[in-house]
C-alpha cells in the first residue's frame, strides 16, 4: 500500500485507535515486548477491492475473493431488514413468554419454601359452648 499511495485515498484505509489496537493485542495475546508497536491500517470495503488489484500472490487473491464474498453476504443481510426485524420480534416475544413462565415458577417455589404456620402442640380439650353440653 505504501508503494501505491495514489490508489488508497483516506476513505479506503485508516489507522485504528490506540484503544482498538490494545484490544486487538489482548485478543491475540501479543506479548508486550514483541510484535507490532504501532496501530495497523485497516481497510474499508473499497480499500479491500483496491487491494485485489495491487496484490498478486495466489494467496492474496484467494483471501480477497473470500473477503469480497463476505461483503456481498453482508449486503444481502442489510438489504432485508424486514426479515431481521421479524426474527428479533420473535426472539423478543419468546423471551417475554419465558420471563412470565419463570416468574410463575419462582412464585411457586417461594410458596413451597415458605415456613408452614406453627402448629399447636399438646393435648387439647373441646371447649364447652355457652348454654350447651360439650361436644
Amino acid at each position: 500500500m505504501k508503494r501505491n499511495v495514489d490508489r488508497f485515498p483516506d476513505d479506503f484505509s485508516y489507522l485504528i485507535t490506540l484503544h482498538e489496537f490494545k484490544n486487538l493485542k489482548s485478543q491475540f495475546v501479543t506479548s508486550s515486548y514483541g510484535g507490532k508497536r504501532k496501530p495497523p491500517r485497516v481497510f474499508t470495503e473499497q480499500g479491500v477491492a483496491m487491494l485485489s488489484s495491487v496484490l498478486n500472490s495466489s494467496l492474496a487473491i484467494k483471501v480477497n475473493i473470500e473477503i469480497m464474498r463476505v461483503f456481498v453476504q453482508l449486503r444481502r443481510l442489510l438489504a432485508t431488514p424486514g426479515e431481521i426485524v421479524e426474527q428479533l420480534q420473535k426472539l423478543s416475544d419468546a423471551v417475554q413468554l419465558h420471563d412470565h413462565e419463570i416468574r410463575q415458577i419462582a412464585e411457586v417455589l417461594r410458596q413451597m419454601m415458605a415456613a408452614p404456620p406453627p402448629r399447636e402442640m399438646g393435648f387439647h380439650t373441646l371447649r364447652k359452648k355457652a348454654g350447651g353440653p360439650p361436644k
